[in-house]
């Protein structure tokens, strides 16, 4: 009813505003008219005034009279005549009135017919508690972001809306989520490495310092870890640490299977590294579709036996950079973490400690989470 009682008031302000000219204008004209009339009464009298005294002459002032008279006369009957003129003048301004009310009318007739004037107010906070599967992600992360604002040490709910703020580009926002999580229940891979991309994204697609700080820690923690791994191998190339960038990315290549996101993400990037996404170590195809088919027992049994071969060979052919490679990853992926470190110093002892190819071995273990027995002492 208020909403009615409202709209009703200013409806009939813009009207007066829109009407109140037209009667502006015929109370002008009569007061106009009024004051023509005093003003020829007056220079009459000081006519007759001025030839009793003689001061002007009896011919002119006969002109002079009939001339007043003359206006005099004029102004009385146009002032005779309006109402036959305003007969007009009132047909338009009772035109110009029902054109005036009939727009707000016509309006209220039209939303009262087709609109819901009885639909109860429904302010923000009430769309906000709507179901959530007719809710827009925007009206989603506000309900998320009004509930932490009166829950701050609710992990759960920064650690759901973290990605989230990732995802629409709010990277500062996703930064204060991603630590507030951590901050709350400590570290993990997922954490450190999403706090990584946050940093990247504020930091305009340019892995940082503290972003690459944040992707080792997350390796350090699950050193199996994709993301983490490709943007700190992006981080090593922005640095000039080309091969060590291009070993993980091609250790990337080797281990991710066939229908993984990110084997496009990392041939993208090995083929800007002018690097064949295919040269990355790792067992042949026909080697893969021969244990595919096998029980597990016998798979594992024929996997081990390829690499006690790769080993026996290296052993008797150890100037083979790829070959230890390949025996160093078949190693971790068997979990034979000391043999894998032990093939790692066989290797770097064969190729030279001193040499590229031996940089490039030890890189590429590192991104497997093995380093050199000597590291360790």
């Amino acid at each position: 009813m208020l909403f009615w009682i409202i709209a009703a008031a200013l409806t009939l302000g813009a009207c007066m505003a829109v009407l109140a000219p037209f009667s502006r204008r015929r109370a002008e004209v009569a007061r106009d008219e009024d004051h023509d009339l005093e003003v020829y009464r007056d220079q009459l009298g000081e006519l007759e005034r001025d030839a009793a005294r003689g001061l002007i002459a009896t011919a002119e002032a006969e002109q002079a009279r009939a001339e007043i008279g003359r206006r005099i006369l004029k102004v009385d009957a146009e002032r005779k005549e309006r109402p036959a003129r305003g007969e007009g003048s009132s047909f338009t301004r009772y035109a110009s009135l029902a054109a005036v009310l009939a727009v707000p009318l016509l309006s209220w007739g039209i939303y009262a017919g087709i609109g819901s004037p009885g639909m109860p107010g429904q302010p923000l906070e009430a769309r906000m508690a709507q179901n959530s599967g007719e809710a827009t992600m925007a009206q989603l992360v506000a309900q998320a972001e009004a509930f932490l604002a009166e829950n701050p040490e609710d992990v759960r709910g920064w650690e759901v809306l973290a990605p989230v703020y990732l995802q629409m580009g709010r990277g500062g926002d996703a930064v204060v989520a991603f630590r507030n999580a951590m901050r709350l229940d400590g570290e993990t891979a997922m954490r450190q490495t999403g706090l990584g991309e946050a940093l990247v994204a504020t930091a305009g697609g340019t892995v940082t310092f503290e972003a690459q700080q944040a992707f080792e820690q997350a390796l350090v923690l699950d050193p199996g870890n994709v993301r983490a791994r490709f943007f700190l191998a992006s981080g090593y190339m922005q640095d000039g640490r080309s091969q060590d960038a291009v070993s993980i990315w091609q250790s990337l290549a080797a281990e991710l299977p066939g229908d993984s996101p990110w084997r496009g993400a990392v041939r993208e990037a090995l083929r800007d590294a002018g690097v064949e996404a295919e040269a990355g170590p790792g067992p042949s195809g026909e080697e893969m579709q021969a244990a595919a088919g096998l029980e597990d027992e016998d798979r594992i049994a024929m996997i081990e036996d390829m690499v006690a071969g790769l080993d026996t060979r290296l052993r008797s052919e150890p100037d083979d950079p790829q070959g230890w490679q390949r025996l160093v990853r078949s190693y971790v992926v068997l979990g034979r973490q000391d043999d894998a470190r032990d093939a790692l110093d066989r290797g770097l002892d064969a190729l030279g400690r001193e040499s590229t190819q031996s940089d490039e071995l030890a890189s590429f273990a590192r991104a497997l989470g093995i380093a050199p027995t000597e590291l360790e002492r």
